[in-house]
């Protein structure tokens, strides 16, 4: 299965409007935003657990990156609520599940093969920020040479501008905010290629989004070398 597979265009989803999709595990539904493969993929997906579901053990070839929405995820690293995020990296290994349910935002087999760091922050690990841009406040979670990964909150009526050399991928958890005259609510997903611009003006109400750069530019050639290589 290829899904917004060419990562020199930009590519764009409305999450809240795309129908749930079942996986082979029963009680866990998905609604995918990008993919390459099959069941094994590069993959970035809103992943829906059903009260008391669990998904078997297994290890991430690729590595796993994940951001709670709403609910308790849970594994054998603890019981993360809405607003955790967590890496773990190629080679980890767990099972994961919720008791009382829960929504992901979780995006597969998108690490360097050589990255060990697992990082498993809680809401408001680490607080918000100013980061110099007016109206734009940022929580930090990740960044390495090759990406870097924040919430950031943009105040009502905010016009954000960036272009970052490797490209740009964005996430709404609450708000909204319009760019290239498309409107972007929550569960939207915008990625931009590398060298693309991104002109965005913040609703009414704001906005807050996961965002992450650097990281679109040669994704397709890095998947199929981390593929290789753990397979």
């Amino acid at each position: 299965m290829e899904l917004h597979a060419d990562f020199e265009r930009r590519a764009a989803a409305h999450g809240a409007d795309l129908e749930w999709v079942p996986s082979p595990m029963p009680g866990v539904d998905r609604r995918m935003l990008e993919r390459i493969g099959t069941e094994v993929a590069r993959a970035t997906t809103i992943v829906r657990y059903a009260p008391g579901s669990a998904f078997s053990p297994h290890v991430h070839g690729g590595g796993e990156e994940f951001l709670v929405l709403d609910g308790v995820f849970s594994d054998e690293h603890g019981d993360f609520p809405a607003g955790s995020y967590v890496r773990n990296p190629p080679t980890s290994k767990h099972t994961p599940g919720s008791a009382p349910g829960c929504t992901i935002f979780v995006k597969l087999w998108q690490f360097d093969p050589a990255d060990r760091r697992d990082v498993r922050l809680r809401p408001r690990e680490p607080a918000f920020v100013a980061t110099g841009d007016p109206g734009v406040d940022a929580r930090a979670l990740h960044a390495d040479a090759r990406e870097a990964v924040r919430i950031e909150r943009w105040a009502p009526g905010t016009h954000v501008e960036r272009a970052p050399e490797g490209g740009l991928e964005l996430f709404v958890l609450r708000g909204g905010f319009q760019s290239a005259g498309e409107a972007y609510g929550p569960w939207s997903w915008l990625r931009l290629p590398a060298g693309a611009p991104l002109r965005a003006l913040a609703g009414p109400a704001g906005a807050e989004l996961w965002l992450k750069e650097g990281h679109v530019a040669g994704a397709a050639a890095r998947f199929a070398e981390a593929f290789a290589e753990a397979s």
